[in-house]
């Protein structure tokens, strides 16, 4: 899983018509950037090209109408009851069934960068508030996200602001602004986290709202990265997005999030200046990434390890899976991703830290779970997926699960194994079939994306 190595600008416009444009690259394209990609889907954007694909992850596609009627009902149980199952529930519906993906796996970023927990806070109307406002400039504005948070009730509970007075500032937020949301380590000094903590003194909560309580706000000057003047905290968000950490921390966290584990240095640097030349606008940073000769080399396909909700939404997408989405819930909590209850203000390192002895346990027990019984859901039936598809023979079988589950990159021998499975093993073809399904996510490629 080693870092991309470019030549010149990393960043160049993939040439999809000059060197051609494959199922491959179609499913490697869906795969980071949305949970897990359909067969039809794959057809889709393997026939409508790069650039027709792009168009649409981009630009808001209107829901259907049963999108928007379940998406409500779910939404509506989670806030008449309070209950956070609830709302997580809500949350995984809209990952598999949206019309617009890469919102729900960009707002999943950003839920991960602006980590708040449910466990604190205490409130599904606060947590979905935040939510919505990541949703909102999920593909905006990170400009607006992060005024937004510096405001939002959810965070303000979360890091303790209405304990930041001006006789003894609290410095929860202000560190965090900083080294989590911002500039990341060594890019600030203590004295500059106290300076900002100043700034936000009065960033309180009054009656469930934001609130500046201008009697606990210090009005004095203050001297924060080089700049003097009378700091509010909005100050503070403008000073640090002007620093040229900032765009480079943010180039880091979504190279190593949607590219490549371990980035080089001038693919972050590449991607930071459209950063900054886009004023933190999302939209075009993300098409110049997933449109680049970077995302589509070959070393960082297939390098990144699944996220527990990539591993299980990923399966339920292409298998076609109506899910029990409570069950899921507890599955992805004990795979180590609960949605709206991360474990720090770090949020989930991810990575290597995914995979350990007792993960790799439940991620090998999840697919005969999904295959074989109704413990998840149900999957769509193998044998008349197969049927409807055409396919007849073993190497057919095999060469469509493959596709779907593994994008065809699967050694010979291991495909002839795949092969003499089905040719000897009991049952009709649907058990045969599910076999084969429990097989290929039991492989060690399966657990790359």
């Amino acid at each position: 899983m080693s870092g991309s190595k470019s030549v010149g600008d990393p960043l160049r416009p993939y040439n999809s018509k000059k060197d051609g444009w494959t199922r491959r690259d179609a499913t490697h394209l869906l795969w980071r950037t949305q949970f897990g990609a359909s067969a039809d889907e794959i057809e889709q954007a393997t026939t409508a090209g790069l650039g027709k694909t792009l168009d649409r992850l981009l630009t808001p596609q209107e829901e259907s109408p049963d999108f928007e009627t379940s998406e409500r009902l779910l939404r509506q149980v989670a806030v008449d009851t309070g209950n956070i199952s609830h709302l997580k529930a809500w949350w995984l519906y809209r990952m598999l069934n949206s019309a617009n993906p890469l919102v729900e796996k960009v707002s999943l970023f950003w839920h991960n960068h602006f980590a708040t927990s449910n466990a604190k806070v205490g409130s599904v109307d606060h947590i979905v508030a935040q939510n919505d406002l990541i949703r909102r400039e999920a593909v905006g504005s990170f400009r607006k996200l992060l005024s937004g948070m510096a405001r939002d009730v959810a965070m303000l509970i979360w890091l303790d602001s209405n304990a930041n007075r001006k006789r003894q500032p609290n410095e929860n937020f202000a560190r965090e602004v900083m080294e989590l949301f911002s500039l990341g380590v060594g890019n600030y000094t203590e004295e500059d986290i106290a300076e900002a903590a100043r700034a936000f003194t009065g960033w309180h909560l009054r009656d469930d709202k934001y609130w500046f309580n201008r009697r606990q706000h210090d009005f004095t000057q203050k001297t924060l990265l080089g700049k003097t003047g009378s700091l509010d905290g909005e100050d503070v968000i403008e000073i640090c997005l002007g620093q040229a950490a900032c765009p480079r921390f943010l180039a880091t966290k979504l190279l190593a999030t949607f590219v490549t584990p371990r980035p080089d240095e001038q693919d972050v640097e590449q991607l930071a200046l459209r950063i900054r030349a886009h004023d933190f606008q999302m939209t075009p940073v993300l098409r110049e990434m997933f449109g680049s000769e970077l995302f589509f080399s070959t070393n960082v396909r297939r390098s990144i390890i699944k996220s527990p909700l990539e591993l299980v939404l990923g399966a339920y997408r292409a298998l076609g899976n109506r899910p029990d989405l409570q069950a899921t819930i507890g599955l992805l909590a004990s795979l180590g991703q609960d949605v709206f209850e991360p474990p720090t203000v770090k949020g989930w390192e991810g990575g290597r830290l995914w995979i350990h002895s007792a993960s790799m346990l439940l991620r090998a027990n999840f697919a005969p779970a999904l295959t074989s019984s109704s413990r998840y859901g149900t999957i769509d039936d193998p044998q008349s997926v197969l049927k409807s598809d055409g396919r007849k023979t073993q190497d057919d079988v095999v060469g469509y699960y493959t596709e779907l589950l593994l994008s065809g990159d699967v050694e010979p021998a291991s495909k002839q194994r795949l092969t003499e499975y089905l040719k000897k093993a009991e049952g009709d073809r649907g058990e045969r079939s599910r076999g084969l399904i429990q097989l290929i996510m039991s492989m060690p490629e399966y657990q790359l994306v």
